[in-house]
């Protein structure tokens, strides 16, 4: 399933720098996830990072766009010509800024 965002999106655009598979843009009236591109993190993270890092609790499970856990690996290998492998998922959060530390 892909994720989406709801009205309720403040545009304070700290999900969009999180989402591995770029698939977080700004719409015209607030961010919005393009359910093509979207894994739910899976293949990057054991958590949707947009869902960790909104501060207002607006992304969710999009119930248009339906996957199972096994399409949306094969969403991950297609977008990163890589294949699946649970051994190099990143746990927890990464934030940008601790990697200048």
């Amino acid at each position: 399933m892909a994720l989406f965002i709801t009205d309720q999106c403040i545009n304070c655009d700290v999900c969009e720098p999180e989402c591995p598979n770029d698939a977080i843009y700004q719409g015209e009236i607030i961010f919005e996830i393009e359910s093509s591109k979207c894994t739910e993190c899976i293949g990057h993270f054991e958590k949707e990072q947009c869902v960790v890092i909104c501060p207002i609790d607006c992304i969710l499970v999009d119930p248009n766009n339906t996957e199972t856990e096994t399409q949306l690996r094969g969403k991950f290998e297609l977008l990163t010509e890589q294949t699946y492998d649970p051994l190099t998922i990143q746990t927890g959060l990464i934030c940008p800024s601790s990697e200048n530390l």
